[in-house]
């Protein structure tokens, strides 16, 4: 059986001017094409190569010894070539670029940048490659609790938080509390494991361990006090949203950092202000 979107030795089993055609094994009645560019020096009848199965511009199914940049089921960047009223058309190693459609788009994408995409056979039997990945990632991760991973954010969800495809392979969350900054689709994070799921799913943090970050965050602390004249307009007493919204930390992380800097004696505070000594 010649299968779409995979790599697979095929026979050769007809020579013709413009190529040779390739069926799997004894089975002639299902072939495809070999351009005559591709076929290796020496190949004759009853000759094995290994080939990718894809579908030209009349779509029909066409063989290539080229090395696509993704294959079915994987998740890969792929950068996008140029746009359509139809999508955007994605470089994928191969003469004929692979369909990003608008309906798998999570977000608009540009030409020239790179986007993490997943290659499917679609409803009219054609490859294409879509953004919502999440089906496509795999939950078998060497990683465990603590360990430091890159990955890229794929979709951003009000409820759950950034969803991240650790390593463009792996399935990963960073949960909604654990969000500092302007995190956005296509981004690439570093983080930590804070947990390793039932089902092999990360859960992931942007920032490191309480005791680790309480220096990170103090520094940072100081610079802004600093930044704004020596004072702050607000105290450890203020509304966890107030804080996170002034300094991308949790009220928890901002009383530790608030805790060092005063044992350091590098501020003092008054009933509505942090102030520089």
């Amino acid at each position: 059986m010649i299968k779409l979107g995979e790599k697979q030795t095929l026979t050769v089993i007809k020579k013709v001017e413009f190529g040779v055609y390739l069926a799997d094994g004894s089975n002639a009645e299902e072939k495809v094409l070999l351009p005559i560019k591709q076929v290796p020096a020496g190949t004759d009848l009853g000759s094995e190569i290994e080939v990718f199965i894809y579908k030209d511009s009349s779509d029909r199914l066409i063989a290539t010894t080229h090395e696509p940049k993704i294959m079915l089921g994987d998740v890969r960047v792929l950068r996008v070539k140029e746009t359509s009223k139809i999508g955007a058309f994605m470089d994928w190693g191969l003469e004929k670029d692979v369909l990003l459609p608008f309906k798998e788009q999570t977000r608009k994408v540009h030409a020239g940048e790179d986007v993490l995409c997943a290659l499917y056979i679609d409803k009219s039997s054609r490859l294409a490659v879509t953004m919502n990945v999440y089906p496509y990632l795999k939950t078998n991760s060497p990683y465990a609790k603590d360990d430091k991973v890159i990955g890229t954010v794929y979709e951003m969800s009000d409820n759950f938080g950034a969803f991240v495809a650790v390593d463009d392979i792996f399935s990963g969350l960073i949960p909604k509390k654990e969000l500092y900054g302007d995190i956005r689709i296509g981004d690439s994070i570093n983080a930590r494991i804070t947990s390793v799921k039932e089902d092999g799913r990360l859960n992931l943090s942007l920032r490191e361990k309480a005791y680790l970050q309480m220096d990170t965050d103090a520094d940072k602390l100081m610079e802004m006090i600093e930044k704004a004249g020596g004072s702050l307009p607000f105290t450890d007493k203020a509304s966890p949203e107030l804080i996170r919204e002034k300094t991308n930390m949790s009220k928890n992380e901002f009383k530790r950092a608030v805790g060092r800097l005063l044992k350091n004696g590098k501020i003092e505070i008054t009933e509505k202000s942090i102030n520089k000594k």
